[in-house]
């Protein structure tokens, strides 16, 4: 007689999973890497929005993320861009957003490219900034 699995080991990753999914990984990547926040001429990945991004057996992705500020106007637009843009990665079944606020974004978190691109020098970079304001952009 067979085992039943539990719904959570459902879930659990080999390494053959992993390695046999890497590659959509990467794809999902790139996928991101082609959404930006209007306000910031940086892509949401190199921004450090995407704080989780996890893609099940099926296929499933599901992304945490945030945004600069809490009240960002383009928020609705942007996660519609995020949704669109990993759907169409081929492989992918659907894309879950799960929009967090904690921990709150902070510039510490922008990539090595992001931190080029927008002129911030690590040696004398002041203390974190929240929000786009804090790259000189009007909100």
């Amino acid at each position: 007689m067979k085992k039943e699995m539990k719904e959570s080991e459902k879930e659990i990753l080999t390494a053959e999973d992993a390695q046999e999914l890497a590659p959509l990984y990467a794809n999902v990547v790139l996928a991101l890497k082609q959404v930006y926040d209007p306000e910031i001429p940086v892509n949401i990945y190199d921004l450090g929005l995407i704080y989780e991004l996890n893609i099940d057996k099926e296929k499933n992705v599901h992304i945490k993320m945030t945004f600069t500020a809490p009240n960002c106007p383009m928020a609705d637009e942007v996660m519609m861009d995020v949704r669109q843009n990993v759907e169409e990665v081929p492989g992918v079944k659907s894309c879950n957003i799960e929009l967090v606020f904690e921990p709150a974004w902070d510039r510490s978190m922008l990539s090595e490219e992001a931190k080029v691109a927008l002129g911030f020098d690590d040696e004398d970079e002041p203390e974190p900034e929240q929000g786009p304001e804090s790259f000189g952009f009007d909100v």
